[in-house]
């Protein structure tokens, strides 16, 4: 089981992005859901970040570290569950034209699946049990 959080920085006319440092502590106390990896991610605006403690299961190169971003940066994910028809999708996706840096990992197709079909499109599609947090910039 993996360990997802994040933050969202509204504009409170501070003018600062969001405390990285707590972002980090957020994370850490997730270590017992994700012991073998962390990752961190920040926009360059500093509005938003996500966060992640990894349990390997499916994909367990490090290629498959989250946070996990699309091919041009600019959808960013965090995902804990199991995607149990990403095989499947990953064909479907890899016919349209994706490319895929991962072996296997089911959590790329969420990225790409979002460029491919937006979120009401994905959704629907996704067989398995999971929780997401994204970040589109």
């Amino acid at each position: 089981m993996c360990g997802i959080s994040g933050l969202l920085k509204l504009n409170d006319g501070t003018g600062r992005g969001i405390d990285r440092d707590l972002l980090s502590r957020m994370t850490g106390a997730l270590e017992h859901r994700g012991p073998d990896g962390e990752g961190l991610w920040v926009s360059a605006d500093g509005r938003a970040g996500l966060g992640h403690r990894r349990l390997t299961i499916i994909d367990l190169s490090e290629t498959a570290n989250q946070p996990m971003a699309n091919a041009t940066g600019s959808t960013f994910v965090v995902f804990n569950g199991e995607i149990y028809n990403h095989v499947a999708l990953r064909s479907e996706l890899i016919a349209a034209g994706y490319r895929f840096h991962t072996d296997h990992s089911d959590t790329e197709v969420l990225v790409h699946g979002y460029d491919a079909w937006g979120i009401y499109g994905l959704l629907p599609r996704l067989q398995g049990m999971f929780e997401i947090g994204r970040a589109h910039v």
